[in-house]
């Protein structure tokens, strides 16, 4: 976003709500991947205790998926007698094909049909998918297994719906939770809507640790543009649906919360995408409007479960016993943190890598690595995603070194190495991680 003052993007819709708000500058991905952080922010529990060590998909030996049997956020003020709405990318019901080879749904890939019933989680309005990167030219499901395909952005398209239904409800005496979830600046990074490409202006004001013969490849030029043209898009979008808000005046009386799964690095250390240790990936935005906050700048370090219970707390209701997740809402403009540190992780989780593991009588989620960060520090095991990858030990100064371009590598037995391979020990038996370390 501009207001952050990191990349050159054009966000007044949002640099707005964020000076309306309370911005937590220090939210992160506890699993930088969207199906592993989803469920975590909807259920209040780490990912690995709900079985979400990867992205839903096929190709495993497992089918990977959010039990019915989970308590969500929406299941709570469905509870509360809430209307309930789900818009956009769900990601967290088990492939299609993982189950038959011609699904009746049409679901292909990695995507799903979430029929109506337990698995939708009391969300009572739906029109979502599993998984699909077609943004222009989308298709959703709601109540049959027949999908309805639209010509128009993803985003735009969403915005409209999610408008519609706030529309259709606004007269009922009963509040909302409404969820509305874009799939870009996801990848593909060219299927954008055409008009978002002018709401960007071409900059060469990279960040430090993009690699220098990137800022000139025309490839990697072009990705750029596409993915800041898509965030302005969002921005366009997000504004217009602020602006229905306040003109219906809905704004001041409700909860509003702009964020997002995970980052992508975009040319940061020679890399797209998610799935790493680095700041890029793993911060998030989070911005909670609530005229009762107020507004202001929160340094509470939120990850992924305790967004869930933050937000019950901020609306008064009782947070169940299953949600681990801690509630900041009390703390959220007072300075106090409530984690003295936050734990990352990042499993070997695509079929490929899998089966090399599974053939040597390994599991591979053993492997990949954990990170410990604290405001000073980041310090990160690497197991790798290849058998018989010796251990990396990193650690960052995010002081001196906030682009993370200088770790230092540490022996087993370094003293800090110690340290937080003690801390790691404790989270991994919270997590039920079976990380080796």
């Amino acid at each position: 976003m501009g207001c952050t003052g990191e990349d050159h993007v054009s966000t007044p819709a949002m640099d707005e709500f964020a000076a309306d708000s309370v911005f937590c500058d220090s939210a992160l991905s506890s699993y930088p991947l969207c199906s592993p952080h989803r469920a975590s922010l909807l259920t209040g529990k780490d990912p690995l205790s709900l079985g979400m060590w990867t992205n839903c998909k096929i190709g495993l030996n497992e089918c990977i998926m959010l039990l019915p049997q989970e308590t969500l956020i929406s299941d709570v003020l469905a509870s509360e007698g809430y209307n309930t709405a789900y818009i956009g990318k769900w990601h967290l019901d088990g492939s299609e094909l993982n189950f038959s080879d011609h699904p009746e749904s049409g679901a292909a890939v990695w995507d799903a049909y979430t029929p109506p019933g337990e698995r939708r989680h009391h969300f009572q309005f739906w029109h979502s998918y599993g998984a699909m990167d077609n943004h222009i030219h989308p298709h959703y499901w709601n109540d049959t297994c027949k999908a309805v395909t639209y010509d128009e952005w993803s985003p735009k398209h969403e915005t409209d719906v999610m408008i519609e239904y706030l529309e259709s409800v606004k007269n009922d005496d009963k509040p909302v939770f409404a969820v509305l979830s874009w799939n870009p600046p996801h990848p593909p990074y060219d299927l954008i809507d055409q008009d978002c490409l002018p709401l960007y202006e071409e900059d060469y004001d990279f960040r430090p640790n993009v690699p220098q013969e990137w800022r000139t490849d025309s490839g990697y030029l072009k990705k750029r543009k596409e993915y800041f043209s898509a965030v302005a898009g969002l921005d366009r979008e997000f504004g217009r649906l602020m602006d229905y808000l306040k003109e219906n005046g809905f704004y001041d009386d409700s909860i509003i919360v702009l964020s997002a799964d995970h980052g992508d690095m975009m040319g940061s250390q020679g890399l797209y995408g998610k799935n790493v240790w680095y700041e890029e990936s793993v911060r998030i935005p989070l911005i909670i409007h609530d005229s009762d906050l107020g507004r202001g700048r929160s340094h509470a370090r939120i990850v992924s479960e305790d967004q869930t219970p933050t937000l019950l707390e901020l609306l008064g209701i009782s947070i169940p016993d299953t949600m681990t997740g801690i509630s900041h809402a009390s703390s959220l403009l007072s300075g106090e943190n409530k984690r003295e540190f936050s734990y990352h992780m990042m499993i070997p989780g695509m079929p490929e890598m899998v089966a090399p593991y599974r053939e040597l009588g390994l599991d591979n989620r053993s492997f990949g690595w954990r990170a410990i960060r604290t405001d000073n520090e980041k310090y990160v095991i690497d197991n790798g995603t290849e058998p018989g990858m010796k251990p990396r030990r990193l650690l960052y100064d995010l002081v001196s070194d906030p682009y993370e371009m200088n770790p230092v590598h540490l022996e087993e037995n370094d003293e800090r190495a110690v340290h937080y391979d003690g801390i790691i020990r404790n989270e991994r038996k919270s997590h039920n991680d079976i990380f080796l370390i």
